[in-house]
């Protein structure tokens, strides 16, 4: 069974940095790409970076020379550092692996 568990979310002033971890496991992590997501309240859940296997990124304009994507498959771990982060990157942030595999989601708050 697929299992993935963010961790690392926070308060953090504008301005700020944060890591955030999704350890997965029950899956062959390197073969997969993953994602991060995000999800503010009363908006819909959109895309802010993902990675292949190969180590390809992608990333949402709005995060675009923010923040990093990156994994380590010797810990079956994809992580998101977010840099000069912003009160509208405030959201639950949430891991995602290829097949609609998803963790519960870490909550980030960026303070004004």
């Amino acid at each position: 069974q697929v299992r993935l568990v963010e961790s690392g979310g926070g308060l953090v002033q504008a301005g700020g940095s944060m890591r955030l971890s999704c350890a997965a496991s029950g899956t062959i992590f390197s073969n997969n790409p993953m994602g991060w997501y995000r999800q503010a309240p009363g908006k819909q859940r959109e895309l802010v970076a993902t990675i292949t296997s190969g180590g390809s990124t992608n990333y949402a304009d709005s995060v675009k020379g923010r923040f990093t994507i990156s994994r380590d498959n010797a810990k079956n771990t994809v992580y998101l550092q977010m840099n000069s982060l912003k009160p509208e990157d405030t959201a639950v942030y949430y891991c995602m692996r290829q097949g609609n595999y998803w963790g519960r989601g870490t909550q980030v708050t960026v303070s004004s």
